[in-house]
């Protein structure tokens, strides 16, 4: 079999619930993701998938180099802001290898649409960093019409310059992606596309929604705006994108052995449906970084598969290398683990320890197997995920040897790291003042 094309698709603040084929209800419209849960029926679901962190920029620095992100300085950042532009440090070191790096180095064709937030030009960026393309915004989040961040700054690139552009950025970044396979389709050698929406991050904006751009433009985080019924119409406007790329493959036959991927970077924040977990953004309890997992690639994944493998984002970078026929770097060995076994038969599962860890309430978390060890502002927790995914029956005192091993256990792996900097910053852009604690 030739090798895959592959598309990376990253939702930005999704919640585990958010999608009908993971449990989410219709909305007023109707189903909120028919595409995607189409994808999943005719692909593999994973219910036991983590984002590498609760917050963006830091699962996007394990994402791209399939290794945990607390070996880079720029990901210490909870997460990377605005105010970072002209950093020399706060960023992804053009010299580490990526995925996009290494599977450009073996014969791909590759871009990035959509959000980057992993350091600004002129010492970072995606052309830096492997990409031969990208379109889309540099910081975290940005206005849907104007296209400006939190600063007000416009932050629409392609390539290196600024370019101005009309148009719902969902369905802008939709559209330039189905473009791209358009192109793809008229050359010979595969391709890599990474389409890193910005749905459903706020501000709250569907596309019917220009006319409140002016009113959010100072406060992105749109604090007094938003409900759950212009959260699900944006999904839905990300899930009518990903059903015009498909069309674009079925249309040009590369569906087939096209490996389709999509996650979300973290846990859902405040208009998500996380249900059964508990948590959202920023917090380790399950709301934070459990996930969507779907994988479509019907050369290679059966109908219908649902596994339970516990995984995290890296993983999927590992086995995108994999899918490829593509080696890491010897001088940077991956923490990611291919999941290529699982995607030929999901009833495959292996041992899989997962390990987090946030400046943010000084939390500490590993999953390993049925367990779950927990710290929070200096709170310890134990708990049997299986049999309590809501995390409320606290087995600590119960199993204190368990509680001791795991924590043991984690902190033999937290060594490995470097330590958090003190210079390190966690940026919460509301608190309790602004809405009651989830």
């Amino acid at each position: 079999m030739t090798r895959p094309n592959i598309i990376f698709i990253v939702a930005d603040d999704l919640g585990y619930a958010d999608l009908g084929c993971y449990g989410g209800r219709d909305a007023a419209f109707g189903p909120v993701s028919p595409v995607l849960d189409g994808l999943a029926a005719n692909g593999l679901k994973l219910t036991q998938g983590y984002a590498n962190s609760p917050v963006c920029s830091p699962t996007r620095f394990g994402m791209i180099t399939a290794r945990y992100q607390y070996r880079l300085r720029g990901a210490a950042e909870e997460p990377i802001n605005s105010k970072s532009r002209g950093s020399t440090t706060l960023g992804l070191p053009t010299d580490h290898p990526t995925l996009p790096s290494l599977l450009k180095a073996s014969g791909y064709q590759t871009a990035l649409i959509g959000k980057w937030h992993l350091g600004y030009p002129p010492t970072f960026g995606p052309l830096r960093s492997g990409y031969d393309e990208f379109f889309g915004p540099m910081s975290g989040g940005v206005d849907y019409f104007t296209h400006c961040d939190s600063t007000g700054r416009h932050d629409l690139w392609f390539g290196e310059e600024d370019k101005k552009e009309d148009g719902y950025l969902t369905d802008i970044l939709s559209k330039r992606a189905v473009d791209y396979v358009e192109r793809m389709a008229k050359q010979e050698n595969p391709f890599f596309l990474s389409l890193h929406y910005t749905a459903p991050h706020w501000p709250w904006e569907t596309r019917d929604d220009a006319e409140k751009a002016p009113t959010i433009k100072d406060n992105l985080f749109d604090l007094a705006g938003g409900n759950i019924h212009v959260y699900r119409r944006m999904i839905h406007h990300m899930d009518e994108g990903i059903g015009w790329i498909m069309a674009a493959l079925r249309k040009h036959g590369m569906a087939d052995n096209t490996l389709v991927v999509f996650t979300s970077d973290n846990g859902g924040e405040r208009f998500s449906d996380n249900w059964p977990l508990v948590g959202g953004k920023m917090d380790l309890t399950e709301g934070g970084i459990r996930v969507p997992w779907i994988a479509h690639w019907p050369a290679v994944i059966g109908k219908g598969g649902e596994s339970t493998q516990l995984c995290m984002t890296m993983d999927w970078s590992a086995t995108m290398l994999d899918a490829a026929g593509v080696q890491a770097d010897p001088g940077y060995p991956l923490d990611g683990v291919s999941l290529m076994p699982v995607l030929k038969d999901a009833t495959k599962s292996f041992r899989r320890p997962l390990h987090w860890r946030m400046n943010h309430r000084g939390q500490e978390a590993l999953r390993d197997g049925d367990w779950k060890y927990l710290k929070v502002d200096g709170n310890e927790y134990l708990f049997n995920i299986p049999a309590d995914e809501r995390e409320r029956a606290n087995l600590a005192k119960k199993e204190p040897e368990r509680l001791a091993e795991m924590r043991a256990n984690w902190a033999a792996w937290n060594a490995t790291m470097p330590a958090i900097p003190e210079d390190a910053t966690v940026s919460l852009g509301y608190s309790v003042k602004d809405m009651p604690q989830r």
